[in-house]
C-alpha cells in the first residue's frame, strides 16, 4: 500500500469514529434521565439561530450601492418570511425561496427597474 492509499484510509477512520461518537454520546450520557433545562433550550432555540446567521452569511457580499441595490435578496426574503409565518413549512419556504432568488437574479428583473 502507498503512503496515499494509507493516509486516506486513516483520514476515513478518523473521521468515521469521530462521527459515531458524537452519535452515540448524547444517548450515553441522557440513557435514563431528562436531559438538562439548559441543553432543552438550546435544542428550541438553535434552529433560528442558525438560520439567522446564514441570512446574515449571505448578505455579506450584497452590493448595496450598485444597481439593483440588493433588491432580489430584500424580496426574497419578505417572500419566505411572509409564506413561513402562512404556511409554517420549511421545506416549502427553502424551495420557494431559492426559485424565487434564482429567478430575479438569473433575469435581472430589478436591472429593468434600475437602469
Amino acid at each position: 500500500m502507498t503512503n496515499e492509499v494509507l493516509y486516506l484510509l486513516t483520514v476515513i477512520t478518523v473521521v468515521a469514529i469521530a462521527t459515531f461518537i458524537t452519535r452515540v454520546l448524547p444517548f450515553v450520557l441522557f440513557n435514563s434521565k431528562e436531559p438538562p433545562v439548559s441543553m432543552s433550550k438550546i435544542e428550541k432555540d438553535l434552529p433560528p439561530m442558525i438560520l439567522l446567521i446564514l441570512v446574515f452569511y449571505c448578505l455579506k457580499d450584497v452590493q448595496w450601492s450598485q444597481p439593483p441595490y440588493g433588491s432580489p435578496e430584500v424580496v426574497t426574503i419578505a417572500v419566505v418570511t411572509i409564506l413561513h409565518v402562512l404556511k409554517r413549512n420549511t421545506l416549502l419556504s427553502i424551495f420557494i425561496g431559492t426559485g424565487l432568488y434564482m429567478l430575479l437574479v438569473q433575469h435581472d428583473v430589478f436591472l429593468l427597474f434600475f437602469s
